[in-house]
């Protein structure tokens, strides 16, 4: 499969090569088609990686994994171009995450999400939300966290929903663990995590850590 990754910082550094080791051919996209951390990584990650700019990238991506920032993804999906995203499926990876005075907070919050976002500016893309509740190693080796933890997605397509879930199972996430919350509107409560998260990265002392989510029966 070609897939799309957009952002060159260590999220789609990570998602990429992991993508590449898979077999599937992944070109890299930055805002210039001369970044050298894009180029350095394409030449590292061998014959079936590529870089170019933001809109070579979701042009020739069958999947677009959006690895930017929240704070910026739409400019980056503008970028892209939305005649390169009609009919994709569109995996957001992203957490509106911003710091001042040393505090993290988060924008939009509660009332909206990136992933809303994103689906509302780009109405014929098929918009998952996943990912954005662990650290990039632990994304693509779960097995880095002992035991049945989970991961979640959320988006309107459930067709899109099942193709991510097959890729995460790529990765190493078996099905039963990857709950689906249902519409896109969900993205709001994952990202919401965030805060918590960042909190029991400190706790614990390392990135490399999730959540096992059980019921009674």
């Amino acid at each position: 499969m070609r897939c799309a990754v957009l952002g060159t910082g260590e999220v789609g550094r990570t998602l990429g090569g992991r993508l590449v080791e898979l077999g599937h051919e992944v070109t890299l996209g930055s805002r210039t088609r001369d970044n050298p951390v894009a180029l350095e990584w394409a030449t590292a990650a061998a014959e079936r990686a590529r870089a170019g700019t933001f809109a070579d990238a979701a042009a020739t991506g069958e999947v677009v994994i959006n690895a930017v920032s929240g704070r910026v993804a739409l400019d980056a999906l503008r970028a892209a171009g939305a005649e390169h995203l009609d009919g994709k499926v569109v995996v957001d990876v992203s957490n509106p995450l911003a710091f001042e005075d040393g505090q993290a907070w988060l924008d939009p919050v509660q009332s909206d999400s990136v992933g809303e976002q994103i689906q509302r500016a780009f109405p014929h893309a098929r918009v998952v939300k996943t990912l954005n509740t662990v650290n990039c190693r632990v994304m693509v080796e779960p097995g880095l966290v002992p035991g049945a933890h989970h991961l979640f997605v959320c988006g309107e397509d459930a067709g899109a929903k099942q193709q991510v879930t097959d890729l995460l199972g790529e990765f190493g996430w078996p099905a039963e663990r990857v709950l689906d919350l249902g519409g896109i509107r969900a993205a709001r409560t994952t990202e919401m995590y965030l805060p918590l998260w960042l909190a029991l990265m400190r706790r614990f002392g390392t990135e490399q850590f999730n959540l096992e989510v059980h019921r009674a029966v």
